[in-house]
């Protein structure tokens, strides 16, 4: 148990070390593509293709798509059947300075279950998902000198992947964010089955700085689902879903909504009116987001003051501005990202409540 603790605090420190110095500012947007599994670890049994052969071309195809795009770079974990190591594949992400991080994966069960999901490292844990991770963490065994890499880490225990999930909560929102652009482009334009975004200790998400999803993009022990993720159609329709997500995430962070409004359902709204405010919409910039309590003092958040605080299921968020003028909280946001905090995002609060950004802008302004 001293050994397991000991993995989580050097963990823990070494993400606090990393959290506290600014990431550099980049001319592109930076996506690591990850497909699971390949060389000596097929990944899960099927009787067609490999999952690490579907997950591979998945990866290939969506990271072709996003290359047309001139200010998107894409960088590969794997662009071919190699084996490549859980810590690599997140240290590849970190020396990119990745601004998202994104792992394909195919599910299987020994029943007929079927459905696309997509999982985020975070706190929310059940019998079922940690047996998710638990498959997936399990690779490690396959590499070489794994106890020197994972000191303390166990597959097999859940005490392991309570301490993963700990540590790498400053990008929870954004990765949720990310993951339900996903499923939602699953469910509604591919009428594949919703199973949702879960919340699990995988380890390959815990190796990452930004903000990372695991995609399970269906069940390959299914039979019609592991015929059509076989498929290139199939393959080319999961790939396309996953790559209008990643834009939908990029143009949401990076001012897209400072001209047009990229809606829930991928609808377009123009954002020209006259006035910026909105009398019954509260904007703020949330800039963090941890298990951890902090006082809201202008030390603590690299001099800015005007700092908020809020607890939501046992996370802690923190807020920057208060305003219901959208041009103002535009200029805190870039204050915020001027001072280090690369992943701040505006949202918005009516009545007490959360909504999207784009629902609010829809709304009517003085």
């Amino acid at each position: 148990m001293q050994t397991k603790l000991k993995y989580i605090l050097v963990s823990f420190i070494l993400l606090l070390t990393y959290s506290a110095y600014p990431q550099s500012s980049k001319d592109k947007f930076i996506v690591v593509l990850d497909a699971g599994h390949g060389g000596k670890d097929p990944g899960r049994p099927t009787k067609f293709d490999s999952e690490k052969k579907i997950a591979l071309n998945i990866a290939l195809k969506i990271g072709k798509m996003l290359e047309y795009h001139e200010d998107i770079k894409v960088i590969y974990t794997r662009n071919k059947d190699v084996f490549v190591d859980l810590h690599e594949r997140g240290a590849i992400a970190n020396r990119a300075d990745a601004d998202l991080f994104v792992s394909i994966h195919c599910n299987a069960h020994d029943s007929q279950a079927y459905g696309a999901e997509t999982w985020v490292l975070g706190t929310k844990r059940g019998e079922t998902n940690f047996n998710v991770a638990k498959a997936e963490n399990e690779v490690i065994l396959l590499e070489d000198d794994y106890e020197k890499h994972y000191e303390g880490y166990d597959p097999n225990a859940p005490e392991s992947i309570i301490g993963l999930m700990l540590m790498n909560e400053d990008y929870l929102d954004q990765s949720i964010l990310l993951a339900s652009y996903i499923q939602n482009n699953f469910e509604n334009k591919l009428k594949r089955k919703n199973r949702g975004v879960k919340q699990e200790g995988f380890i390959v998400l815990h190796q990452t700085y930004m903000p990372s999803v695991l995609v399970e993009t269906g069940f390959i022990t299914n039979m019609s689902e592991g015929k059509y993720l076989s498929s290139d159609k199939g393959q080319t329709e999961m790939a396309t879903s996953i790559k209008d997500a990643i834009l939908k995430y990029r143009n949401s962070l990076n001012g897209v909504d400072d001209a047009l409004i990229i809606g829930t359902s991928g609808e377009v709204y123009s954002n020209n009116s006259d006035s910026e405010v909105y009398t019954d919409i509260t904007f703020k910039v949330q800039i963090a987001a941890s298990t951890r309590k902090l006082e809201t003092k202008s030390y603590n958040f690299k001099g800015l003051s005007d700092i908020s605080r809020e607890q939501i299921n046992g996370i802690y968020k923190y807020y920057y501005g208060s305003t219901s003028n959208y041009n103002t909280i535009k200029a805190q946001k870039l204050e915020a990202l001027e001072k280090g905090y690369s992943s701040c995002f505006i949202v918005a609060i009516k009545n007490g409540e959360q909504i999207p950004l784009s629902e609010a802008l829809k709304s009517s302004t003085n």
